[in-house]
């Protein structure tokens, strides 16, 4: 039975929470704080990375997913030049204004679990490694055993 009616919103929905459940697993049964880490730390590593890789990396996403990452892009002004973690993890807490306080680490390396168990590994490679190297160390490709 069809949730929505179309095959396609059902497959998005279903997926994405799915990610949302393995995010929870590690931040907590909120799945409004689940949502803002998704978005807010997809959202940071896409204004990091040079626009085609972006573009690469959206293409992975499922739907519901990808229009959150999408929101508000601005490709003309991409990549931003943070280097830090620390300017990274500024970035990703911006996400969680209207949501309970989150650790901005946590909730970053529970996503980098989420998408190590569903993005191919060779584009969360090439993503990872267009990242500076402070924040490399924290995202380690082989989460998701």
């Amino acid at each position: 039975m069809s949730a929505t009616g179309l095959d396609t919103f059902d497959k998005t929905l279903q997926t994405t929470n799915i990610w949302l459940n393995e995010i929870c697993e590690d931040l907590g049964p909120d799945r409004q704080v689940a949502w803002h880490a998704l978005g807010s730390v997809l959202r940071t590593i896409r204004d990091r990375v040079p626009v085609e890789l972006a573009a690469h990396l959206g293409a992975e996403l499922p739907m519901l997913v990808r229009g959150a990452y999408y929101d508000q892009y601005k490709p003309e002004a991409q990549p931003q030049t943070y280097r830090t973690r620390d300017e990274f993890l500024e970035h990703v807490q911006r996400g969680f204004r209207d949501v309970r306080p989150t650790n901005p680490e946590t909730a970053t390396r529970a996503v980098f679990k989420t998408l190590a168990k569903h993005v191919p590994h060779g584009q969360l490679e090439k993503v990872r490694h267009s990242l500076p190297e402070e924040v490399r160390v924290i995202w380690h490709l082989d989460q998701a055993a």
